[in-house]
């Protein structure tokens, strides 16, 4: 093996099941995060909390951090409107950051920033990427395409 195939990106099926891998490991903690905000501590308790930490509107913003997270975490498991979703926690990310994380540094130990900007870099990585042939957008996308395939031949069969 030569360096140039070691820095060669994956391609193929092995590029599929890497961001299919990442897509679920990304999903699965923001889906964690969301089910713990409504079936642990509470949307009150949420909101509670949110006000603690100085989060502006917290009842809205425990609300839209919960929703983005659990339905996001799903959809980002399924591939199902990648990017739309990638994009939603990506903000949900970057707004815990700079509104709670940052003043207290990198460490998460600290309650710093580090989760929540290593999410949002793994969110933006799959906009970029996409959401690899093994999902749901991929499905959708096939099909979409088949269907004006379809169309096509038909309407070139008509003349």
């Amino acid at each position: 093996m030569n360096l140039s195939t070691l820095l060669k990106p994956a391609s193929g099926t092995a590029k599929d099941v890497l961001l299919l891998v990442a897509r679920v490991a990304l999903g699965v903690v923001f889906l964690a995060h969301g089910l713990q905000k409504f079936l642990t501590w509470g949307m009150a308790g949420t909101a509670a909390a949110f006000e603690g930490m100085g989060v502006p509107a917290p009842t809205a913003s425990a609300w839209f951090a919960a929703l983005v997270e659990t339905v996001g975490g799903a959809a980002l498991i399924l591939g199902a409107f990648t990017s739309l979703f990638a994009a939603l926690v990506t903000i949900n990310m970057l707004g815990a950051m700079f509104i709670v994380h940052l003043p207290f540094g990198i460490w998460v130990a600290e309650n710093g920033y580090e989760l929540v900007l290593a999410l949002a870099a793994g969110a933006l990585a799959l906009i970029a990427a996409g959401p690899g042939r093994l999902s749901v957008d991929a499905m959708l996308t096939r099909r979409s395409t088949a269907q004006a395939e379809n169309k096509d031949a038909v309407a070139v069969g008509a003349r």
